[in-house]
């Protein structure tokens, strides 16, 4: 009987090998070809390109805004905290010297404590000089009660101020953290805007930034409209007199501002963010505002589109997330977004959500 053999296996090698291999990769190409169907990126018009970046830049411009609060709050908890640990410094310094002073006076008061006070008299050669000496004792034995109660007090102090430190510190930890967050907003939104812009041809670019100087940052198709009508009636240069020094000081600077880029949390003096801009133009005029623009339309005396004039800041969207320095004849100077610097342009061009005067 032939002996029972288990088949071998073959190797692939050669022609079989090199079909098999072509075979394969066809095979995983078309996998792959029709698995990407489903999620390849649609090619977007520059249009569409446009009104997502605009959407992009106005959430980036939001966060911005948040960014600027927190790390106004933060630079603000940061110095309180080196104050307080300065104060604790000082007061551990003076409780030092107390405590000091009060071991010198217990050395001196254990030197000559064995001896009973009137066993002292009894041993003086002079009785009147002893009971001077120990009248002076118990003053000084007042004065040293009175250093006790002192310490005390400055170590009760001392542990309040070490508390009010701990807990600014874990407020600044808190918005740092906030810092943190706002700023990783704020990249994503611009990175991908710069994804999309970066998609469309030199000549498609250049066409954006055309209208983009025509029409300004985030206007929507109603405001391009109203901007090129503007643009059509002359150019944006706002020349009506400022009413005062101030206001012509802050838009002066604004004006030597032209051309400067945006970047997002700046406050100048060569690179800004919008509420950066106004910030600095007014500081420029000796006015300090706050830092954010949800706060510099609390800063004066809220004034209607009608009664503007040259100097009041003007507020854009229903989160209050873009403003402007209005310098008359319907126009404002502002910093846009990263595709544009700081400019001229009307102030219709976006959602007007009110105005203030800076008193």
């Amino acid at each position: 009987m032939a002996e029972h053999r288990k088949p071998r296996k073959r190797s692939l090698s050669g022609h079989t090998a090199r079909t098999a291999a072509t075979l394969a990769l066809a095979s995983a190409a078309t996998a792959t070809a029709f698995e990407g169907t489903g999620h390849a990126e649609p090619q977007l018009t520059p249009s569409e390109v446009k009104t997502k970046v605009d959407k992009l830049y106005r959430e980036a411009e939001v966060a911005t805004e948040k960014y600027n609060g927190a790390k106004e709050k933060a630079d603000k908890a940061e110095r309180t905290l080196n104050d307080l640990r300065d104060e604790a410094a000082r007061r551990t310094e003076r409780l030092n010297s107390a405590r000091q002073g009060l071991g010198s006076l217990a050395t001196a008061q254990y030197r000559t404590g064995s001896v009973a006070p009137s066993l002292q008299l009894a041993l003086s050669s002079d009785p009147d000089e002893y009971l001077d000496r120990a009248s002076r004792a118990d003053r000084a034995g007042q004065r040293q009660a009175a250093t006790v109660n002192d310490v005390r007090g400055q170590l009760r102090e001392l542990d309040q101020v070490r508390a009010e430190a701990d807990d600014t510190l874990a407020d600044l930890r808190a918005r740092q953290a906030a810092l943190k967050k706002h700023k990783k907003t704020v990249t994503g939104k611009l990175d991908e805007a710069k994804r999309l812009l970066d998609r469309l041809t030199a000549a498609q670019r250049a066409r954006l930034a055309a209208d983009e100087r025509g029409e300004g940052a985030g206007g929507s198709a109603g405001g391009s409209a109203r901007a090129s009508r503007a643009a059509d009636r002359g150019p944006a240069t706002g020349t009506a007199p400022a009413p005062d020094s101030r206001a012509g000081a802050a838009i002066a600077y604004a004006r030597k501002a032209l051309g400067s880029p945006y970047v997002w949390g700046a406050t100048g003096p060569n690179t800004f963010d919008c509420s950066g801009l106004t910030q600095a133009a007014y500081r420029a005029a000796g006015v300090s505002l706050p830092r954010t623009t949800y706060a510099q339309i609390g800063a004066g005396k809220r004034v209607s589109r009608s009664e503007l004039r040259p100097g009041d800041l003007v507020f854009f969207y229903s989160g209050i997330s873009h403003v402007g320095l209005y310098v008359g004849d319907g126009q404002m100077i502002h910093a846009p977004n990263p595709s544009a610097p700081v400019r001229v342009a009307p102030i219709d061009q976006m959602p007007f959500a009110g105005a203030t005067r800076v008193v």
